[in-house]
């Protein structure tokens, strides 16, 4: 017989429920993403961090229209917030537009993309570590540290580039900047950080899928997601390194600038996408199966 376990808990030193027993565990660096379990029973389970916070139900849901789960809500804003970043960077948007307007897409895309950043970062912080524990609830469990969890870090510092994205387009929309310097530290400077913070919590959400820097596992929506972001943040990086203006008040490639961001907002826009079939996929990796009796 074949069956699954989701609630187990992620921290290999956190106390198991009585009976069980840990047979092995991977992850990447000092962080635990995968554990063999085996429950009273004698079957063995293998345990994955992703799967565990993504799939908190065994319920059926839908995988396009669900309002209720905060999952849905992660998707759909990650999703709109690439479509405004998308726009803004198209020359003929621009034209059509202005300036003014294209600046205000940005900045509500940056609104889109953290509000759906905080909604995971609450995912993570309040998905159980027992098993059978009903989900955490409330302020307190918002603000708690969890530096031994790779997705916490992932989700923190992603959050964090999210608002240093909101400073940067939002500074952006001022109409009393005015030379290279008041502008690269106004502008350029949040948003080269937060493209950083992106990068970095893009690496780290991949290591979490790949339970390693690197790995072969294209029959999981979850290796795409993380594939996608990874490669959108650095097309983000590029355009962050090519955006920086020039003492003569051009940048140092609008092209490059535009590219990276239009590739990036996309690479994101499908990963968000994917957010939503990823929710409700049953097991295509063998790895997630019971063994044993």
């Amino acid at each position: 017989m074949v069956c699954r376990v989701r609630d187990v808990t992620f921290d290999k030193r956190a106390e198991l429920p009585d009976g069980w027993s840990r047979l092995a565990s991977r992850g990447f660096g000092r962080f635990v993403t995968q554990e063999v379990l085996r429950r009273p029973d004698g079957a063995e389970v293998v345990w994955e961090s992703r799967r565990h916070r993504k799939h908190p139900t065994t319920t059926p849901v839908s995988t396009w229209w669900a309002p209720n789960s905060i999952g849905w809500w992660i998707g759909v804003l990650f999703a709109l917030g690439s479509v405004g970043f998308a726009a803004g960077s198209l020359p003929p948007y621009v034209d059509v537009v202005g300036t003014g307007s294209d600046n205000l897409t940005f900045f509500v895309g940056s609104i889109f993309f953290t509000s759906a950043a905080f909604l995971q970062y609450c995912q993570v912080v309040t998905t159980p570590r027992r098993p059978g524990a009903p989900p955490r609830h409330g302020l307190a469990e918002v603000l708690v540290l969890q530096p031994d969890r790779i997705d916490w870090w992932a989700a923190t510092i992603q959050l964090l580039g999210t608002i240093f994205f909101n400073v940067s387009t939002g500074r952006a929309l001022s109409t009393g900047l005015s030379g290279p310097t008041s502008i690269n530290h106004a502008v350029w400077r949040p948003d080269a950080l937060g493209s950083a913070c992106f990068l970095v919590s893009s690496f780290l959400a991949w290591a979490e899928v790949c339970h390693h820097a690197w790995a072969w596992r294209p029959r999981l929506v979850a290796w795409w997601i993380g594939l996608l972001n990874l490669v959108g943040s650095v097309a983000f990086g590029a355009s962050a390194i090519a955006s920086k203006v020039q003492p003569n008040g051009d940048l140092r490639s609008e092209a490059l600038t535009n590219l990276g961001t239009f590739v990036g907002a996309l690479c994101f826009l499908v990963g968000g996408l994917l957010l939503l079939p990823e929710r409700t996929e049953l097991p295509a990796d063998p790895s997630l199966a019971t063994r044993g009796s």
